[in-house]
């Protein structure tokens, strides 16, 4: 037990002092309390790893593309928060290209909704795996190894990120989370180019332009 003496007391001695008695202070709850701190940092550091995602960028060789145009998403972000998105390949030329581009929010019911319903079939089949995880079917490297083949197969689809100038870096990983929940892995951030903000300018004038009607 560990303790500490000092010398008070109330004991008089001769005229006008008082005999001192030592004084014990007993230190172990205090060891106990120490004890208790130090396991739950170290349970709370264990817990704590570092989460790290990776992101594609675009290769700089020619002739080279990030993704087959037929499973690829573009999106644009904006500003106030808006999400322009197109499929397929951009054809900044064709006048019909600008029916098909869309505008969407960061909402579960707007970007989620949407690339969740592109890519259904790899969701489903990532569900399905990782019932087969929760029922012990299949072991956690099993589980990883499927789960990659299916990232790597031709049903995967691909998402290429372009943030604007106007955008928030907030709007950056929004997107990059909603990517990593719809079980897409693979994605690109690429340059947001002069093309795109007169795509954007063009789409932001006509809708202003439908309002006012």
């Amino acid at each position: 037990m560990a303790q500490i003496a000092t010398n008070n007391g109330n004991k008089r001695g001769k005229k006008g002092k008082f005999n001192k008695s030592p004084l014990r202070v007993d230190f172990t709850p205090m060891v106990d309390m120490n004890m208790l701190l130090i396991t739950f940092f170290m349970f709370c550091t264990t817990l704590s790893k570092p989460q790290m995602m990776d992101i594609v960028m675009p290769t700089k060789l020619p002739g080279k593309t990030v993704a087959p145009q037929s499973r690829s998403t573009t999106l644009i972000l904006g500003e106030n928060d808006k999400v322009y998105y197109f499929f397929g390949e951009a054809n900044y030329n064709d006048p019909d290209f600008l029916n098909k581009v869309m505008v969407t929010d960061y909402s579960a019911e707007g970007l989620r909704a949407m690339l969740l319903e592109k890519n259904t079939e790899v969701v489903q089949m990532v569900k399905d795996l990782s019932t087969k995880k929760y029922y012990k079917q299949i072991s956690d490297e099993e589980f990883q190894a499927e789960k990659e083949k299916i990232n790597k197969s031709d049903k995967s689809q691909t998402v290429i990120i372009k943030p604007s100038d106007k955008s928030a870096y907030k709007n950056l990983i929004d997107v990059l989370d909603e990517v990593r929940i719809c079980s897409i892995n693979k994605y690109a951030v690429v340059d947001y180019t002069p093309q795109d903000d007169d795509l954007i300018k063009l789409l932001n004038d006509n809708a202003k332009m439908a309002q006012a009607k």
